[in-house]
């Protein structure tokens, strides 16, 4: 039996998996123990305190000889580098595969496919058009910190998304999409949606959100209302939809929670700067 990991290897654990940092592999987790998965996610939104810090320090270091359209960019671009592009990776996958059409069976199918399809591209190109348009309204001083707030919020988004739902399994979905699809959503709405969900403590819950909400005291509470609640708006249709249509969540359903509630908090954002 494996010895039990402090919280400072769990930590790091966490920003091996969710990013390409040069952390020791000693520090890598075993992702098929479910205990491990939620050792990781309670640590998610500390790994986008990271990311966010670095967007944003490319922000602030690059907006000296470079315009701030190139600077955002610039933000964009290394936090993409750092996470290895893996939450765009599955934001398009999880477009591709729920807007592909067919039941249950074939929306798992779909996600478990290697590569992007069309809707998926499409879907890439504006998300990250949105995220670069809103980012480049906001204030010059409070990117760096909106960059920040905005990665360690969306990633609470995620931890909440695999708290309330378990993981979707593959063995219950019938082959070739032969069921029929109402009567296969209103299957998985009776029977397959979990109840228990990730199981996160509720410390591992606290520890979660105090370390999303951090950065979020830096900005007023008239900038942080509406963008706190543009995230949970994209974070419960994201939920509402895979409970229905999948029962449960993959690890591509989470990247596409991160990243649609990381646009919607930059957009609830700029509804109070404006």
């Amino acid at each position: 039996m494996p010895a039990e990991r402090s919280e400072l290897e769990t930590f790091l654990g966490a920003v091996r998996f969710f990013t390409r940092l040069p952390v020791p592999e000693a520090f890598g987790q075993d992702m098929d123990d479910p205990a491990a998965r939620t050792g990781i996610m309670r640590y998610f939104p500390a790994v986008g305190l990271v990311v966010g810090v670095l967007a944003g320090l490319a922000f602030a270091v690059t907006f000296f000889f470079w315009p701030k359209t190139l600077a955002v960019l610039a933000a964009i671009a290394i936090a993409m580098l750092v996470t290895g592009a893996r939450h765009e990776n599955g934001w398009g996958a999880t477009v591709d595969a729920f807007c592909g059409g067919g039941n249950r069976g074939q929306v798992l199918a779909g996600l478990r496919e290697s590569g992007v399809g069309r809707f998926g591209v499409v879907a890439l190109i504006l998300l990250l058009l949105a995220r670069f348009f809103a980012l480049i309204e906001v204030e010059m001083q409070l990117v760096p910190v909106a960059l920040i707030a905005g990665h360690a919020v969306s990633r609470l988004c995620s931890v909440c998304v695999f708290h309330l739902l378990g993981e979707a399994d593959p063995e219950s979905a019938p082959e070739n999409g032969q069921e029929d699809d109402r009567e296969n959503d209103r299957k998985t709405e009776e029977e397959a949606a979990p109840s228990s969900g990730g199981a996160l403590g509720r410390n591992e819950l606290i520890l979660a959100a105090v370390a999303a909400l951090l950065p979020v005291l830096l900005l007023s509470p008239l900038q942080t209302i509406p963008a706190l609640l543009f995230a949970a708006a994209a974070t419960f249709w994201l939920w509402r939809l895979f409970r229905r249509r999948i029962g449960g969540h993959t690890a591509e359903c989470l990247s596409a929670v991160q990243q649609l509630s990381e646009v919607a908090f930059y957009s609830g954002l700029l509804c109070a700067l404006a």
